[in-house]
This record gives structure tokens, sequence and C-alpha cells, in this order.
């Protein structure tokens, strides 16, 4: 057996027993699926008259149209909040200063311990209490909050991650070239390691935009609020449940490929620009210089962390 093999492979009884665990697994799902569509199918909730008002032009311009604007607002405020808190608080654990080191470590695993819910309850009330925010603005304040505080510190540990995964070497040619600490995080570290996480970001903003649903908690106008209403107002609250999470599929898909293409553009600068650093051809007097960046002994400015 070749060494870069970590099992057997199956034999024919082997295959053939995993053929039958798949197709037992697909019979399986099937009548578990045709279950619940007779049991839905019995308490007449797939009757064409509960799925008609969806073809109508004002469940979409008064009910979901409405609700997804406040799913994307929510969610598109949330990511760029939630992007640089988690930049600043992922850098500030890897400041060599443990002042702003352990602080930003408490935050990160305070709030990635708190659950989502129970932190838009809590800032709700909290900004209801005090009058922080205009009446009408108390519950969108609250989800960008809470999803703000959570996912901020959920980046801030893959910063910290994509930094770690980068090789040694990097941050000592960086210091080698007479880079402050400071800028080696900001020119070197951070561009490469921002890359190399962009699918666990993409898959936190998935998260992002899911979790503003619950903000039905708190009664924000979002999708699934909006769900109950027509719910309520037709009496079809099934078939209203499917719709908006349809929707929610569609614009989690449509999310996806976005940021993949950004991924890819992203990889594909990096490739073409031969990495965050360039060097300049070595001049007469033996120094060596970087494109774009300032370097030099002197530079107070930036004292690093």
């Amino acid at each position: 057996m070749s060494g870069s093999v970590l099992f057997d492979a199956p034999g024919p009884r082997s295959k053939r027993l995993y053929a039958a665990v798949g197709v037992a697994s697909i019979v399986a799902l099937l009548l578990a699926l045709w279950f619940v569509i007779d049991r839905f199918n019995e308490k007449g909730q797939l009757t064409a008259a509960k799925w008609k008002p969806f073809l109508t032009g004002e469940i979409w311009t008064a009910y979901l149209l409405p609700g997804l604007a406040g799913t994307l607002t929510a969610a598109a405020i949330s990511v760029v909040l939630a992007m640089i808190v988690g930049v600043l608080l992922g850098v500030g654990r890897l400041s060599a200063a443990v002042w702003i080191r352990w602080p930003c470590s408490v935050i990160v695993e305070f709030f990635r311990a708190v659950p989502v819910l129970l932190m838009m309850l809590f800032t709700f009330a909290l900004y209801a209490h005090y009058e922080v925010f205009p009446p009408e603005r108390y519950a969108l304040a609250a989800v960008v909050t809470a999803l703000t505080l959570y996912n901020g510190s959920v980046v801030a540990e893959l910063v910290r991650s994509g930094v770690f995964s980068l090789p040694k070497g990097q941050s000592e040619a960086a210091m080698a070239i007479g880079l402050t600490g400071g800028k080696t995080m900001r020119l070197v570290l951070l561009p490469q390691a921002i890359t190399a996480m962009l699918p666990a970001i993409v898959g936190q903003l998935v998260v992002i935009l899911k979790d503003t649903a619950l903000g039905y908690i708190i009664t924000y106008e979002e999708l699934l609020r909006k769900a109950e209403q027509i719910g309520n107002f037709k009496v079809n609250l099934l078939p209203a449940l499917i719709v908006v999470g349809a929707i929610f599929v569609i614009v989690n898909y449509l999310l996806g490929l976005l940021a993949n293409r950004v991924e890819t553009m992203m990889r594909r600068r990096g490739r073409s620009a031969g990495g965050p650093l360039t060097a300049d051809p070595i001049d007469q007097t033996g120094g060596a210089g970087l494109t774009g960046v300032t370097t030099g002994a002197d530079d107070t400015s930036d004292t690093g962390n």
C-alpha cells in the first residue's frame, strides 16, 4: 500500500454494503417526506387557496418586500460593523502589549459565549429604558448590536487564526527590512490572512443574514415577522413560512456566489501582485526598497504592538 494512502480501498463486499446503505437512506428520506406532505394535505395546508395570495402583488408589496428590505438592512449594517470590530479585536489579541491583548481576549471570549437572542433581548430593553434611539429604531438597533458583537468576536478569532496560519518567515522578513510591528501586521500579515480566511468569512456572512430572523422575538419587521403577519391575515401560516424560507435560500445562495467571486478576484490579484510586498531592484548603494511602502529606521510614527 502506498505511503500516501491512509486506508484500504473498499472491496466488492464493502461497495455493495455502501450502495445498500445509500439506497436505504434515500428511501427512508422519501418516505419521511411523503408522510409530512400527506399530513399537510390532510390538514388542508396544500390547497390552491392557501398559495393563491402569493400570486397577488399585495402580499409582496405590503409584506414580503418590506420584510426582505428589513432583513437586508440589518444584515448589511451588521456585516460592516462586525468586520470592523472583528479586525480591531483580532489585531488587539495579537498585540504584544498585555494591556491591549487581555481586554480584547476577554471581550471576544465573552461575546462568543453569550447567545445572540439573549443579547438582542438585553440591548432592546436597555435601549428602550434609556431611550438611546427613537422608539421605531429600538428593534433594529438591538438586532444590529447583538449581531455585531457576536459575529465581530467570531471574525476576531478568524483573524487571529488566519495570521497564525501564515509562515513565520513572513513577519521575520518584514522586520528584517525595517518594518515596525504595526506596519508588519497592517501591510504584510493582515492582507494575506484576510485572503486565506475568506471562505470562513463568507460562511459568517450567511450566518449573519440568517440570524436576523431572531429579530422576530423583539418585533423587528423582517421576513419571519412578515410571514407571521401574512399567516394571521390569510390563515396560511405554513405556506407563508415555506415562501419565506425559499427567499432566505435564494438570498443566501446569491450572497455565496457574490462572495465567491470576490474571493476569486482577491486571490487572483494577490497572485498577480506577487504578494503584499514587492521588492524593488537593488540600487547602487546596495539598498532595497519596497514598492508602495515607506520604510526607515527613524520611523517612529508607528511603534507597533
